[in-house]
C-alpha cells in the first residue's frame, strides 16, 4: 500500500519536526561526515586497524556533540592490514593491470612474485585425470575465474544490440557458464574447496574477477589460501590474460601484495546514547553496520547509514536532548560476516532488547527510503503509520508500507533483534544500482552518495526516532500467525536468535 495523504504535513505542524527539517537542510554536516568516514578512515574491514580508527573516530564526533558514546567489545578477531598491491603484465609485453590483493591476503615480500600465468584446463573428465594435472600448476599463477565472454553490461546489450544479437549472447553466455560449472564439479571440488588443492599442489598465485556485471566493477571479498597471493583482477586485463594464456602466448605477471598480520586483536560496537527523561529503561534504537568490505571505502554500504544514524543523533541531541524515552546508535561490527555485532549486543543486553520500542536500520544503498514493512507485527501499523503522519509529504509521498508484513531472515541487522522479539525495522532504500555497481565491489566509494536522498533519510530517522519515543504508549509486539512458504508448502517460523562469532578467522 501507499501511504495514504489524509493527514498532511501542514496539519500536523510540530515546532521539533519543524526544527529538524530546518537543521538538516540547512546546516547539514553529512558531507563533512562522509568525507571524513571514507576519505580519511576509508574502508573497514574487521580486524583491520582501520575499524578501530573508525570506532575512535565516532565516539570522538558524538563526544564533541555532548552525546556519551563508548566502544563496547563483543569478541575478537584476525588482526591484519592490506597494504601495497601492484600487479604487473611483464611478458610478452609490459603493461600495469587493474586490481587488488583479497582480504586476510597472505603477504608477499616487497619484491613480490613472478610467474607465468595458467588457466584451468576447459576439459576435465574425472577427479582422477584433474588430480594428475594438477602438479603443473606448480610455481604458476593460475586463473580460476570463468572468462566473460563481454564487459558490457545487459542494459548496454539492450540498448544498442539488436534483439537477436542480445539474445545470442546470453544463450553463450549462459551455456558457457553451465559449462564451467560442470568442468569445476568434475574435479571433485567446488569453486572454493579448489583453491586448497592448487595452493597445496605448489601454485605461486591464485588470479580471480569477480565481475559485478557492470563497467569497471568487481565484488571484492576474502582470500582462501593461507600462503600464496590472491589478487582479483578487473575484467578487462583478467580476459586479456586469459587469452594469452589460452593461446599459448605464456603470459608473465609480477605481483606485490604487502599486508600485515597483527594477531588476534579486540571487535567493538559503537554505542552512543541520549539518556531519556521519563522512561530511560524504555529504548529507541538507530541501527546501521560500521564495517564494510575493503574494496573500496564501504561508502553506500554502509557508510551512507552510518552518516544517517549519526547525524540523526546529532539533531536530536541538539533540538530534543531530553527524550522521554532513551535513544540509542548502534554503530556494529562484521556485519558482512554474519550480523556479528549485532548478534553480540542482542546476546549481551537482553534486558534493553526486552525494552525496544522501536529499532530502525539502515543498511542498503545511498537511495531514499522506499519501502517499510511492519516486519510480522500485528499491530505495527497502528504506531508506524501514527509516526509517519509526521513525516513531510515531499518524503512520505515515496513510500511504500506492507503491514503487518513478514519478518527478515537475516539480510542485516535489524533481523537480530527482530529475532528476539523486538519491533526492529528496515528502512529500504531505492537501488541506485546498488547490486551492482557498489555492494561489496571495487567502485563503493564517496562520489556515489547521493547526499539528497540521504539527506532526506535522516530527516525521516530522526522524526521516526523523536516520535517512537514521545509515544505514551509501548509498541505492541504481539506476531501474526505467519503464511505458509510457498516454495516448501509447510508454515513460515519467526526466525530464532542465533549467536555470533566472537573469534572471528582465528585458527
Amino acid at each position: 500500500m501507499i501511504l495514504g495523504t489524509s493527514f498532511t504535513y501542514a496539519q500536523e505542524k510540530d515546532p521539533i519536526v519543524e526544527s529538524i527539517i530546518k537543521e538538516a537542510n540547512e546546516n547539514s554536516q553529512l558531507e563533512h561526515l562522509a568525507h571524513e568516514l571514507m576519505d580519511v578512515v576509508g574502508p573497514r574491514l574487521v580486524g583491520t586497524p582501520q575499524m578501530k580508527h573508525a570506532h575512535d573516530w565516532a565516539v570522538a564526533k558524538y563526544t564533541k556533540w555532548g552525546i556519551l558514546a563508548r566502544n563496547e567489545k563483543w569478541g575478537e578477531w584476525r588482526g591484519w592490514e592490506r597494504g601495497i598491491t601492484h600487479v604487473d603484465m611483464v611478458s610478452p609485453r609490459v603493461q600495469t593491470l587493474d586490481g587488488m590483493q583479497l582480504a586476510w591476503n597472505p603477504s608477499t615480500t616487497s619484491a613480490g612474485v613472478t610467474a607465468e600465468v595458467m588457466a584451468l584446463p576447459g576439459n576435465i573428465q574425472d577427479s582422477t585425470s584433474f588430480a594428475k594435472w594438477l602438479p603443473n600448476v606448480k610455481g604458476k599463477f593460475v586463473l580460476v575465474s570463468m572468462n566473460q565472454p563481454t564487459g558490457r553490461p545487459d542494459y548496454n546489450w539492450e540498448e544498442y544490440a539488436t534483439e537477436e544479437s542480445f539474445k545470442k549472447m546470453k544463450d553463450d553466455r549462459d551455456a558457457q557458464s553451465k559449462a564451467w560449472r560442470a568442468n569445476i564439479n568434475k574435479t571433485g571440488y567446488n569453486g572454493r574447496s579448489i583453491i586448497a588443492a592448487i595452493e597445496s599442489a605448489g601454485a605461486a598465485g591464485i588470479v580471480q574477477s569477480r565481475w559485478s556485471r557492470g563497467f569497471g566493477v568487481n565484488k571484492i571479498f576474502s582470500a582462501r589460501t593461507k600462503k600464496i597471493p590472491t589478487v582479483d583482477l578487473e575484467l578487462e586485463d583478467y580476459g586479456m590474460l586469459y587469452r594469452l594464456a589460452e593461446y599459448g602466448d605464456k603470459p608473465i605477471i609480477k605481483v606485490v601484495a604487502e599486508s600485515k598480520e597483527l594477531g588476534v586483536v579486540p571487535t567493538f560496537n559503537t554505542i552512543a546514547e541520549i539518556r531519556g527523561s521519563e522512561k530511560p529503561d524504555e529504548y529507541v534504537i538507530l541501527s546501521a553496520h560500521f564495517d564494510s568490505w575493503d574494496g573500496a571505502t564501504g561508502a553506500t554500504d554502509n557508510g551512507t547509514g552510518t552518516i544517517v544514524m549519526m547525524e540523526a543523533m546529532r539533531i536530536l541531541k541538539k533540538l530534543y536532548p531530553n527524550p522521554k524515552r532513551t535513544i540509542l546508535v548502534g554503530h556494529w561490527g562484521s556485519e558482512e560476516q554474519g550480523l556479528n555485532g549485532s548478534r553480540g549486543f542482542v546476546e549481551d543486553h537482553p534486558k534493553i532488547v526486552d525494552n525496544v520500542q522501536a529499532l530502525f536500520n539502515q543498511d542498503n544503498g545511498t537511495g531514499r527510503v522506499v519501502r517499510l514493512s511492519g516486519g510480522g507485527f500485528l499491530h505495527s501499523y497502528e504506531y508506524l503509520t501514527r509516526w509517519l503522519e509526521a513525516v513531510p509529504e515531499d518524503i512520505k509521498k515515496h513510500i511504500e508500507t506492507e503491514f503487518p508484513g513478514i519478518p527478515g531472515g537475516g539480510g542485516s541487522d535489524y533481523a537480530s533483534f527482530l529475532a528476539a522479539g523486538a519491533p526492529a525495522f528496515s528502512l529500504s532504500s531505492l537501488s541506485w544500482d546498488y547490486w551492482n555497481y557498489t555492494w561489496h565491489t571495487n567502485r563503493d566509494t564517496y562520489d556515489k552518495i547521493v547526499f539528497d536522498d540521504v539527506r532526506s533519510n535522516t530527516i525521516l530517522t530522526a522524526i521516526l526516532a523523536y516520535k517512537a519515543s514521545e509515544d505514551p504508549n509501548r509498541t505492541s509486539r504481539e506476531q501474526i500467525i505467519l503464511p505458509t512458504n510457498p516454495r516448501t508448502g509447510k508454515q513460515r517460523t519467526w526466525p530464532t536468535k542465533r549467536s555470533p562469532n566472537r573469534k572471528g578467522g582465528i585458527d
